[in-house]
């Protein structure tokens, strides 16, 4: 088990105080009450709909530490939006602040707000099945214990996750216990490949995508008009202790029946939709049908600001299809796994046949665009909704947006390279920008000229321009002062929630440098003992220093003792590679071990030095051949510049 740090402790330590919004944002902002429908409020009705009990206002640790705190959100009780917020943004944040233990229908409970993703619990006959135990064991245990205080408390006897991201099973220790899964009092069910996908997504590019997710969420903001003030999908991702107990049962055909606890459930799975592994249920006793991730009140991401693999928005728009065919005749309520359910037959169909074309619009006429020669930058800036979809609510882009959800399905079917040659090999950003800031005629002239369009309100040139002159100099402190100053007023201006904080924190960190933050393991103990020996090898190997392992060679057999496991690591070429099932008679080295000490090695609980000495590893052969394979892998820092240059050799 892994406690989440975000540095939130540290985070607001000398901030200077963010600074107002400017005469064009606040035109910006005030333009946006005229487009949208703001006297709708059906929304604020379906989301208040069965509340039985608040949730704590703050939720601690065992050591006292604040994980969340919900009174921090109490500048959102106001309904009139600050000219430091999109008013259509602060709609959104104010419904996400709409929290507690709510009854969806007869033995369905939502806990919703204790984290970003909802927790689903469904009375069956002798215990309860628990959807989705949200990110963090504290969040997902006072989210059970709201429920015990309301409800009967009987036993959780399955757990489903509806898929493959961490808001959807990290708390899962927080609701059962391995023994109790181990001996089948509890299962545990989930879509096929879900380990797969976790594995993959949380460890080969986990450092990067962590710090990245600094950005879109923004954690390490102050909440405030003039910061942090939502996450789209939810107020935010909550501190905490993240666990994963592997699925014991894996839905494998496109749909699958079971009954669990005297509840019939009919999983639809939706492969390399919002997720890998992800799939949707219905219950036909209740009417209740259970779109997990894919259709929520907001668009969402093809590919988000923190990094994935690209997601596939027209399979994403079939299985949506074949959803509103197959249960939405028999559904009287559709919740997800985020945000608040909707009633009605009619209102469910309205709902899926326009999230449907929301996705299938925005990858076909991002297609259509580029098979009409119209490049990335080019398609985002004249791709739209059509009118018939930009006045609804729930396909409002607070959490993915049209833009960049454009540049994904380039991205997707035709890669990185818009195909002009010039941009086949530009320089770095660092060589751009000092060959940028010499064609300007210096850096304070181009600074000259951008305090001009920042008082134009330009505010995205004046960004661009000046991040080149922050690159070509990073000490320059006007160039850097002038970009903090531009980003922020885009940031108040953004209607996605992540677009705001990734321009706010990119606001923060030019003012006052990275944060600094305690160290922390990018994948959870319980990620790591469930990865597979492959895949493990593999993440293993992207941490190679090829420049300390140039001209070194090493082949070293490994014998684990518990998993019954074996393979050839080879080191050649600078280069790391395995083979499963391998061994050499000419091997330099042979390791003996459990899996269960390389794991704790992994999560530094101990180091090879002290397992070595404690009987644990038996190393026949050249040791020293282990010790270079060891030393010439990289340790990831959590904290590394964006806003300005990275390290000219690496």
């Amino acid at each position: 088990m892994t406690e989440t740090k975000h540095g939130h402790d540290h985070a607001h330590d000398h901030v200077k105080a963010p600074k107002e919004a400017s005469e064009a944002t606040r035109r910006a902002n005030e333009a946006v009450l005229g487009r949208l429908p703001f006297g709708d409020t059906a929304d604020f009705e379906d989301a208040r709909r069965g509340f039985v009990a608040d949730l704590p206002r703050q939720l601690l640790s065992a050591s006292g530490r604040k994980l969340y705190d919900l009174d921090e959100y109490d500048f959102l009780k106001s309904e009139a939006a600050p000219p430091t917020v999109n008013p259509s943004l602060w709609r959104q944040a104010r419904l996400n602040l709409i929290t507690g233990l709510f009854r969806v229908t007869e033995r369905i409970y939502q806990v919703r707000g204790a984290d970003i993703s909802n927790m689903t619990i469904i009375e069956g006959r002798s215990g309860l099945i628990i959807v989705d135990p949200l990110t963090v064991t504290e969040a997902a245990r006072a989210g059970l214990e709201l429920y015990y205080a309301h409800r009967p408390k009987r036993p959780v006897v399955a757990v489903i996750y509806s898929h493959s991201h961490a808001d959807h099973f990290g708390g899962v220790k927080g609701i059962a216990s391995e023994d109790d899964v181990k001996a089948g009092r509890t299962s545990v069910i989930a879509p096929n490949g879900f380990m797969e996908a976790v594995s993959g997504e949380n460890v080969i590019a986990g450092i990067a995508m962590a710090r990245r997710a600094q950005f879109q969420f923004g954690p390490l903001l102050k909440r405030g008009p003039r910061g942090q003030v939502d996450a789209g999908l939810g107020k935010g991702i909550t501190r905490g202790t993240i666990t994963l107990i592997p699925p014991t049962d894996l839905i494998v055909k496109p749909v699958e029946s079971r009954v669990i606890d005297g509840v019939e459930m009919v999983f639809q799975l939706a492969p390399e939709t919002e997720a890998p592994a992800e799939m949707h249920m219905f219950m036909p006793e209740f009417g209740v049908l259970n779109m997990a991730e894919n259709a929520t009140h907001n668009l969402h991401n093809f590919c988000p600001l923190r990094g994935a693999v690209v997601r596939d928005p027209r399979m994403w728009s079939k299985y949506l299809a074949i959803a509103a065919r197959d249960y939405g005749p028999k559904s009287e309520i559709m919740i997800g796994q985020h945000h608040w359910p909707t009633w009605g037959r009619s209102k469910i169909a309205d709902y899926l046949a326009k999230q449907r074309d929301l996705y299938k619009h925005i990858h076909d006429q991002s297609m259509r665009l580029a098979n009409l020669g119209y490049v990335p930058a080019e398609i985002a800036e004249v791709l739209d909704l059509p009118p018939e979809l930009q006045g609804e609510w729930a396909l409002r882009g607070y959490y993915g947006t049209v833009s960049h959800n454009s540049k994904a399905v380039y991205q997707r079917y035709l890669s990185w390279y818009d195909g002009n040659p010039s941009n086949l090999n530009p320089h770095t950003p660092r060589e751009t920008g000092k060959r940028m800031m010499r064609y300007m005629g210096g850096s304070a002239q181009a600074v000259a000229q951008a305090r001009a369009d920042f008082a134009a309100g330009d505010y995205r040139w004046v960004a661009q321009v000046m991040s080149h002159a922050v690159f070509a100099d990073p000490e320059n402190g006007e160039a850097k002062a002038l970009l903090a100053d531009a980003l922020e007023q885009l940031g108040y201006q953004a209607e996605s929630a992540t677009w705001r904080n990734a321009y706010l924190y990119g606001t923060q960190e030019l003012r006052e440098g990275l944060a600094k933050i305690p160290g922390v393991n990018a994948v959870a103990r319980d990620m790591v003992t469930a990865m597979t020996t492959d895949l493990f090898f593999d993440a293993l190997a992207v941490r190679l220093n090829a420049q300390r392992a140039t001209g070194k060679r090493a082949k070293i057999n490994w014998v684990f003792t518990d998993t019954k496991e074996k393979l050839l690591l080879n080191l050649e070429n600078a280069t790391l590679t395995h083979m499963m099932g391998e061994s050499a008679a000419d091997a330099d080295a042979t390791i003996t071990l459990a899996r269960a000490t390389f794991n704790k090695i992994t999560t530094k609980e101990t180091t090879i030095p002290a397992a070595m000495q404690a009987g644990e590893i038996k190393i026949v052969g050249d040791a020293s051949k282990l010790a270079l394979v060891f030393g010439a892998l990289d340790e990831f820092k959590p904290m590394f510049e964006i806003l300005t240059p990275a390290p000219e050799r690496p």
